[in-house]
């Protein structure tokens, strides 16, 4: 089946709100090119486009794209610069047109080992999209799961010296809302692609009772017709949430 003959399958009342991608591959697809892994991951751009775009056609609520870990600093130099530049180059030349489709653009993550100057230019594009309220365009970017529930923990840690709240205040209501993600809901569907099967750090709070889809293709090959498959197959599982029915 191509693109438009599965979207006509889905069931526009059980679509999840949020779905999260794991953008796996990029470096394996360019081995197969003979190119450095750079190449991959601007090739992999052309796979976000494809899902955003499905994501507003389909009538997807949140979006968001495992961009760039808290661990990627790790990898060689020259690749982390490489992804620093080709993430923001990536956002400078597509807001517009985020913008004009009504999209809302956040980062998610924290702002250790990243220049002000940097920081300041990711926000002044992110803002032209604010006032939106189509598609929730997430981009986790020096993202890592711990490293946000560390910072969570700290706010909370905080709140209670300052007398704002209490020990016993404490529930999963208030833990949600020191998270970057603080007033979205839960990701319903997580994609990874590349035959990988592991949450590597995304979004594990968040993901608790979510549904996982893996799937072979790298993610430079993974376009619109591999999204809404992905979505059709959560449509067909049963969520019991830890019960039974």
């Amino acid at each position: 089946m191509n693109y438009k003959e599965i979207i006509k399958k889905l069931d526009i009342n059980k679509l999840p709100k949020h779905i999260g991608v794991i953008m796996d591959g990029n470096g394996r697809w360019a081995n197969k090119q003979g190119a450095i892994r750079l190449w991959g991951h601007k090739h992999g751009v052309e796979s976000v486009r494809a899902i955003v775009e499905a994501s507003v056609e389909v009538g997807i609520k949140y979006l968001t794209i495992y961009a760039f870990s808290t661990e990627n600093w790790t990898r060689p130099e020259d690749e982390v610069k490489g992804l620093l530049k080709l993430i923001l180059d990536s956002l400078i030349k597509e807001v517009d047109a985020l913008n004009k489709q009504n999209i809302i653009v956040r980062f998610l993550g924290t702002d250790l080992g990243l220049s002000d100057e940097y920081k300041q230019k990711i926000e002044k594009e992110c803002e032209k999209t604010y006032t939106n309220n189509g598609l929730n365009f997430n981009i986790a970017f020096n993202y890592g799961g711990r490293l946000e529930l560390l910072e969570g923990i700290k706010t909370i840690a905080k709140q209670i010296q300052e007398n704002k709240i209490s020990l016993s205040d404490i529930d999963e209501s208030i833990v949600s809302s020191v998270l970057y993600t603080s007033g979205m809901p839960d990701p319903d569907l997580i994609i990874r692609t590349s035959g990988e099967q592991r949450l590597s750090n995304f979004l594990i709070w968040q993901s608790a009772y979510a549904e996982f889809y893996f799937t072979d293709v790298l993610w430079p090959d993974f376009r619109k017709k591999d999204f809404v498959k992905a979505i059709l197959e959560y449509q067909n599982r049963q969520r019991r949430y830890g019960g039974s029915k």
